[in-house]
């Protein structure tokens, strides 16, 4: 008797849930769009399964992608998400874009924060609201402009380790480098000294066991297929109860970055405990300043070990791989404008326009790194030369790091727009006016898509060309506050902005005068050169990506200063 009842309660039980499973796909996908305020705006058309993923996210396509889609449907639409029954906003209209990124109502999706949080633990970059404001306020100090000059020796220490490592390998091999492989190993070190005051050594020894985990972590993370990225966000239980070998291998690595991480965060409390109590002695690298603003803010607000470590490892990834490809695409681009490349070169050897010309090569990029009163001085020298500046906002209009970035409202709103908005219907919102988006809708912020829009940098073409030029005389309409820092949404905007913005500028324009004034850097012939999008916007091979992976090959030649240059 009992057994019968237990199976009636069971079959009961799983028709329920069957039930429940057809009620909430027939809401899904029949009832919910139909009632959806964004059905009405503009955008592509799909079928009932089809999604615009392959081509929104796609770097490859989109400058040109979203040039077509702004010509037909204005700044402001919707495209497919995982379906036709899924909508999503995409604008490149700064009002709309200011409004999402500075509202409390619009956070980050949970898919997004699950999937920094799996790789890189509870960092700043995962956060929303009160915590994220406090996790802000805590590690302000470590990124204002004299903390960043006094890391500064870790730059050009690095830099010069750099230039001499490529100078024995073309003195001994062909004058082929992939330089994204050795730039990630450069900034990976740079980031151990400035931000942990660790020497990881990665431009000597990639085996060294965190940099070796670390990039054998996000080597299994680039290479992640939709489905498998879907059942870690849908079904992380199986990572642990049923994991496969990159599931083991990623928890390898995470254990030995963690261990690690922990035992230096205790080493470096114990030791600044052990300073004045006011702790204003000792290292200015990041971990240090965290630990000391941790320690003198109320008990309230202050990190666990664990806590501190995950800030440290999202800065890791965001400030060693956003920078090494900035740089990356910097020297990719230079390549393919040898004309620009010479001028910057001229203007790194001669240094600021209001210095006397040297004719050494060395006057900027050689000098000794163990000074920090010298190296702050060549941080300075560095910073004002205005073509370099030119040169690295530009690659980062053109070629940004992360190409864009989703918000979801967590209440049903109304967003201002600037610009007109056909809707389907023929009915015009006129600018002024609101477009109305309900809970749980995704709003697509294409950063790229901004850098190159039409009406803040001009034609279609013009827009999308690589022109540093274009920064001595900057237009009306790219000197707006909302393009974010250095006039390019690059680094976000608003409460979410990139803190470490300055960090990865001064890291930039240090590396590359170092290697301009002593290489030339050319395309590979019969090579290309293609981007995709994996969290950040990375280059390989055409044709290779598969069995190559990640990377960028350019002849890299000696740099032979002529008369015409002294």
């Amino acid at each position: 008797m009992a057994l019968h009842l237990f199976i009636a309660c069971a079959k009961a039980a799983g028709a329920l849930l069957i039930a429940r499973g057809v009620v909430w796909l027939a809401n899904l996908f029949l009832v919910a769009p139909r009632s959806d305020p964004l059905r009405n705006l503009p955008g592509p058309e799909a079928s009932a399964l089809q999604s615009h993923f392959g081509t929104v996210d796609d770097p490859d396509i989109t400058p040109v992608l979203y040039h077509e889609w702004t010509r037909l449907f204005g700044k402001t639409f919707r495209y497919h998400g995982y379906g036709s029954h899924d909508y999503r906003v995409f604008s490149t209209d700064l009002r709309v874009i200011s409004h999402v990124l500075n509202s409390p109502i619009y956070e980050k999706p949970w898919q997004t924060r699950s999937y920094l949080e799996r790789l890189l633990g509870q960092g700043v970059f995962g956060m929303e609201g009160a915590e994220h404001k406090v996790l802000r306020k805590l590690i302000g100090p470590a990124f204002t402009a004299q903390a960043v000059k006094e890391m500064s020796p870790a730059f050009f220490q690095k830099a010069e380790e750099l230039r001499d490592r490529w100078d024995a390998l073309i003195s001994a091999q062909s004058g082929t480098i992939d330089v994204a492989h050795w730039l990630s190993r450069t900034t990976f070190d740079i980031f151990g000294l400035a931000g942990l005051d660790y020497h990881f050594n990665a431009l000597h020894d990639e085996s060294e066991p965190v940099y070796s985990a670390y990039r054998q972590m996000f080597a299994i993370s680039d290479k992640a297929s939709q489905s498998r990225v879907l059942k870690q966000l849908y079904l992380p239980i199986l990572e642990k109860i049923w994991p496969d070998a990159d599931d083991k291998n990623t928890q390898r690595c995470q254990k030995i970055i963690r261990e690690s991480g922990l035992s230096l965060i205790k080493s470096k409390r114990d030791a600044i405990l052990a300073e004045k109590p006011d702790f204003s002695s000792g290292e200015r690298d990041i971990l240090s300043l965290l630990i000391k603003s941790n320690l003198s803010s109320e008990p309230s607000n202050r990190l666990s070990d664990t806590q501190l470590l995950d800030q440290i490892t999202s800065f890791l990834f965001a400030g060693s791989d956003s920078t090494s490809l900035a740089i990356t695409w910097c020297l990719h681009l230079l390549s393919l404008h040898p004309d620009i490349q010479n001028r910057l070169r001229a203007e790194i050897i001669s240094g600021p326009p209001t210095s006397p010309r040297s004719s050494k090569r060395d006057s900027l990029s050689s000098v000794s790194s163990t000074s920090s009163t010298t190296s702050q001085v060549q941080v300075d020298t560095i910073d004002s030369l205005p073509y370099l500046d030119a040169v690295v906002r530009e690659t980062l209009r053109v070629m940004p790091p992360v190409h864009g970035t989703v918000r979801v409202a967590t209440a049903d709103d109304l967003i201002p727009i600037s610009h007109p908005v056909v809707l389907r219907s023929g009915k015009t919102i006129h600018a002024n006016e609101h477009i109305r988006i309900r809970k749980g809708s995704v709003v697509h912020i294409p950063l790229e898509g901004i850098n190159m829009a039409e009406e803040i940098w001009g034609a279609a073409a013009e827009a999308r060309e690589f022109n540093p030029d274009r920064w001595t005389s900057l237009l009306a309409s790219a000197k707006l506050p909302t393009l974010g820092v250095a006039n390019v949404m690059s680094f976000s905007f608003g409460g979410h902005s990139c803190p470490g913005a300055r960090f990865a500028l001064i890291e930039a324009k240090v590396i590359l005068a170092t290697l301009l004034a002593h290489f030339v850097f050319s395309p590979v012939e019969g090579i290309e050169i293609g981007k995709f999008n994996s969290v950040l916007t990375r280059p390989f091979v055409r044709g290779k990506l598969q069995e190559d992976g990640i990377q960028l090959p350019l002849r890299v030649d000696h740099y032979v200063e002529s008369h015409d240059d002294a």
